[in-house]
C-alpha cells in the first residue's frame, strides 16, 4: 500500500468545449485532513466525483490506495463518501436508510447502531428522514459514509446546516478519525473553520493554485489568515 490514501495525477476533465479541471495533481497522505478549496465552478466537485468513480477523466487519473476506484475489490472499506446528489428516501427512517446502506456494502448488522452513535443520531434513529433538519441530514450522510468502516473519507461541504455546536463536534470527530489513522479530504467554503481543522490545503481554480501544508500557507505568526491567503491566490491568478 502506498503512503498516499488518495492521488490525483494530471487530471483534466472537459465537457464539450468547457474545461472543468486542467492538469490537476495533488496527493493526500494517510492520517491527514486535507481541505479542498476553491470558488464555485473551480472544479472541486468534478475532482471529487472523479476520485470516487462517478466521473471518468478526460486525461490523467485519480487513485484510491494506489488504484482507480473502479478496481477496488471492496470500495466501502477503502473510502466513504458524503456528497451532494447522494440523497435519501425521505419517507423511511434513519435506521432503515442505514440498514439498506450496510446491506449494499456487506457490513455487519451491528454497524448501524455503531454509526448512529458515532454521529449522535441514536435517539432519532426511528424518525423519518423527512422530519430531519439540514444538520441532522448532514449527520446521516456522514453515518452512511462510515457504514463500511472506510480508511478514508471524502466529504463535500459536511458542515452545511450544522449549528456552532455541530460544527465543533464535526471538527473533533474528524481530528479523532485522523488520529486513529484515518484520512479525510474535505471540500468546504467555511475557511475559518477549516483553518482550525485541516493539516494541508489544496486550492483549485480549474488548476492547482496551491497544494501543501497549511503551515506553509498560513505561518501562524499572527500574519494573514487562511481566508486572506485564499483570496490572494484566487483573485491574483488572473492578475
Amino acid at each position: 500500500m502506498t503512503d498516499h490514501a488518495l492521488e490525483v495525477r494530471h487530471l483534466t476533465k472537459t465537457y464539450g468545449s468547457r474545461t472543468a479541471v486542467d492538469d490537476v495533481s495533488f496527493a493526500v497522505r494517510r492520517g491527514t485532513i486535507v481541505g479542498l478549496l476553491g470558488p464555485n465552478g473551480a472544479g472541486k466537485s468534478t475532482t471529487l466525483r472523479t476520485i470516487v468513480g462517478l466521473s471518468a477523466p478526460t486525461r490523467g487519473e485519480a487513485l484510491v490506495d494506489g488504484v482507480p476506484f473502479a478496481r477496488l475489490a471492496q470500495p466501502s472499506a477503502h473510502i466513504g463518501v458524503q456528497m451532494d446528489g447522494f440523497g435519501f428516501e425521505v419517507g423511511i427512517t434513519a435506521r432503515r436508510h442505514l440498514e439498506v446502506a450496510r446491506l449494499a456494502v456487506g457490513a455487519p448488522r451491528s454497524r448501524v447502531d455503531e454509526v448512529l452513535d458515532e454521529v449522535g443520531l441514536t435517539a432519532d434513529a426511528r424518525r423519518r428522514v423527512k422530519s430531519f433538519s439540514t444538520g441532522m441530514v448532514q449527520r446521516l450522510g456522514l453515518a452512511t459514509a462510515l457504514v463500511g468502516s472506510p480508511r478514508t473519507l471524502v466529504l463535500d461541504e459536511p458542515s452545511n446546516g450544522l449549528d456552532p455546536d455541530g460544527i465543533r463536534w464535526l471538527r473533533r470527530y474528524l481530528r479523532d478519525f485522523a488520529r486513529a489513522g484515518g484520512t479525510v479530504l474535505v471540500s468546504s467554503h467555511q475557511l475559518a473553520e477549516l483553518e482550525n481543522t485541516v493539516d494541508e490545503v489544496v486550492i483549485l481554480k480549474q488548476s492547482v493554485l496551491f497544494s501543501g501544508a497549511l503551515s506553509d500557507l498560513v505561518p501562524g505568526d499572527g500574519g494573514a489568515s487562511l481566508e486572506e491567503r485564499y483570496f490572494d491566490l484566487v483573485e491574483g491568478c488572473h492578475a
